[in-house]
């Protein structure tokens, strides 16, 4: 697991320099007290078009930005820590001449200004927004009906979107959001050349050794399979989990978190199956023990996959679509046929899964990578 995104901020009881030539001041009229000066994002721009952003607003700075991608030709492994990403910034601060963030020492609650809301700060820096990220390989030719297999999943709750071009997928809620967690996996190989092989080659030329990399890069992505399981936690989920304050924050929790996430596949026994083949394996999962019982449910299978709906708050039902979740099918959703070709996965071709090993040849991130560009 590496870390792939990262907001953070830290509120400073000292003047802070300008970083444009323009800032916003709200002034008290009656006293002339200058009650708080905000200026515009301010974007630091390193090398092969990275760039992460600064905001100054009183005493507070907030950069968000992926620390692992900044000065690098491509993020396909990046940051395994907390510690690691936050000196990338430090250093981009200090260039600057902005305080660096520092880890919290301790918590304290603050009032609001109706006396009435009561937040918790610290003394050092806060997380806002953060991605964790793993790469998995499927191998060559695999990505799209992986995806489209993994779509049939639920996670957290949500339900899977695979979108219309079939190299992304991603879960949201009933109500199309998603608040606390936002999880998507993705075709590496698409994602590199959509965003970064055009830019770098228009940059440096198809003939530098910049786009020979990159090149070099979304062939180990297409050769091995690569897609990429991520997800974004976002400020409500940091707090409910006291995963904000830098220093005081234990974030190997997040591994249970993203483990559970990797796993989802692991439900991928089937995809969906014909009349037959359903029937024999509700016998051979000891789901259920006669085969007339086995036909009974098969036949709500093949009903729910030509577009039967049923009352769900029937016996009978409920007993039947029990069954068929066991088999991770659920017959209370509406049968997507492009994920449901009535055939056994395994029967077609078998999809190994594996975490995606670092090559010999790959230009790993460190900490010295970055260099200042003026």
């Amino acid at each position: 697991m590496f870390y792939d995104w990262l907001t953070i901020f830290q509120d400073h009881n000292e003047s802070l320099p300008f970083l444009s030539d323009r800032a916003e001041i709200v002034v008290d009229v009656e006293s002339g007290e200058t009650l708080t000066e905000r200026q515009p994002a301010f974007k630091h721009k390193g090398s092969f078009s990275t760039s992460v952003s600064i905001r100054i607003s009183g005493g507070r700075v907030t950069v968000k930005g992926n620390p692992s991608r900044i000065n690098r030709i491509d993020n396909l492994f990046g940051f395994q820590s907390i510690d690691e990403c936050v000196s990338v910034y430090n250093r981009i601060l200090l260039s600057l001449g902005l305080p660096p963030f520092t880890k919290c020492t301790k918590k304290f609650l603050l009032t609001g200004e109706d006396g009435k809301k009561v937040i918790t700060a610290s003394d050092g820096a806060t997380v806002q927004e953060l991605h964790i990220t793993t790469n998995k390989q499927v191998g060559e030719g695999n990505v799209s009906d992986y995806l489209r297999g993994l779509s049939t999943q639920r996670y957290r709750n949500s339900i899977p979107r695979l979108h219309t071009n079939g190299c992304t997928l991603d879960w949201l809620s009933k109500k199309g959001n998603a608040s606390l967690i936002y999880p998507s996996v993705y075709d590496k190989a698409n994602e590199l050349q959509l965003h970064q092989m055009e830019k770098i080659k228009r940059l440096h030329g198809e003939q530098s050794e910049e786009y020979r990399y990159i090149q070099q890069v979304f062939d180990y992505c297409i050769k091995q399979g690569v897609v990429r399981f991520e997800q974004k936690l976002k400020s409500k989920y940091l707090i409910r989990n006291d995963l904000r304050f830098w220093g005081l924050s234990d974030y190997t929790k997040l591994n249970n978190l993203h483990n559970e996430f990797l796993n989802i596949d692991k439900k991928l026994g089937i995809n969906a199956m014909t009349y037959q083949s359903i029937a024999e394996l509700l016998k051979e999962e000891e789901i259920v023990k006669s085969t007339q019982a086995a036909n009974a449910t098969a036949s709500y299978y093949f009903m729910w996959l030509h577009g039967e709906k049923f009352d769900l708050q029937k016996r009978q039902v409920k007993e039947h679509r029990s069954r068929l979740r066991k088999l991770n099918i659920d017959i209370a959703e509406i049968c997507d046929t492009t994920k449901h070709t009535a055939v056994r996965i395994k029967e077609i071709r078998e999809i190994e899964v594996k975490e995606l090993s670092i090559p010999d040849w790959y230009q790993k991130p460190t900490i010295n990578h970055l260099r200042l560009v003026a």
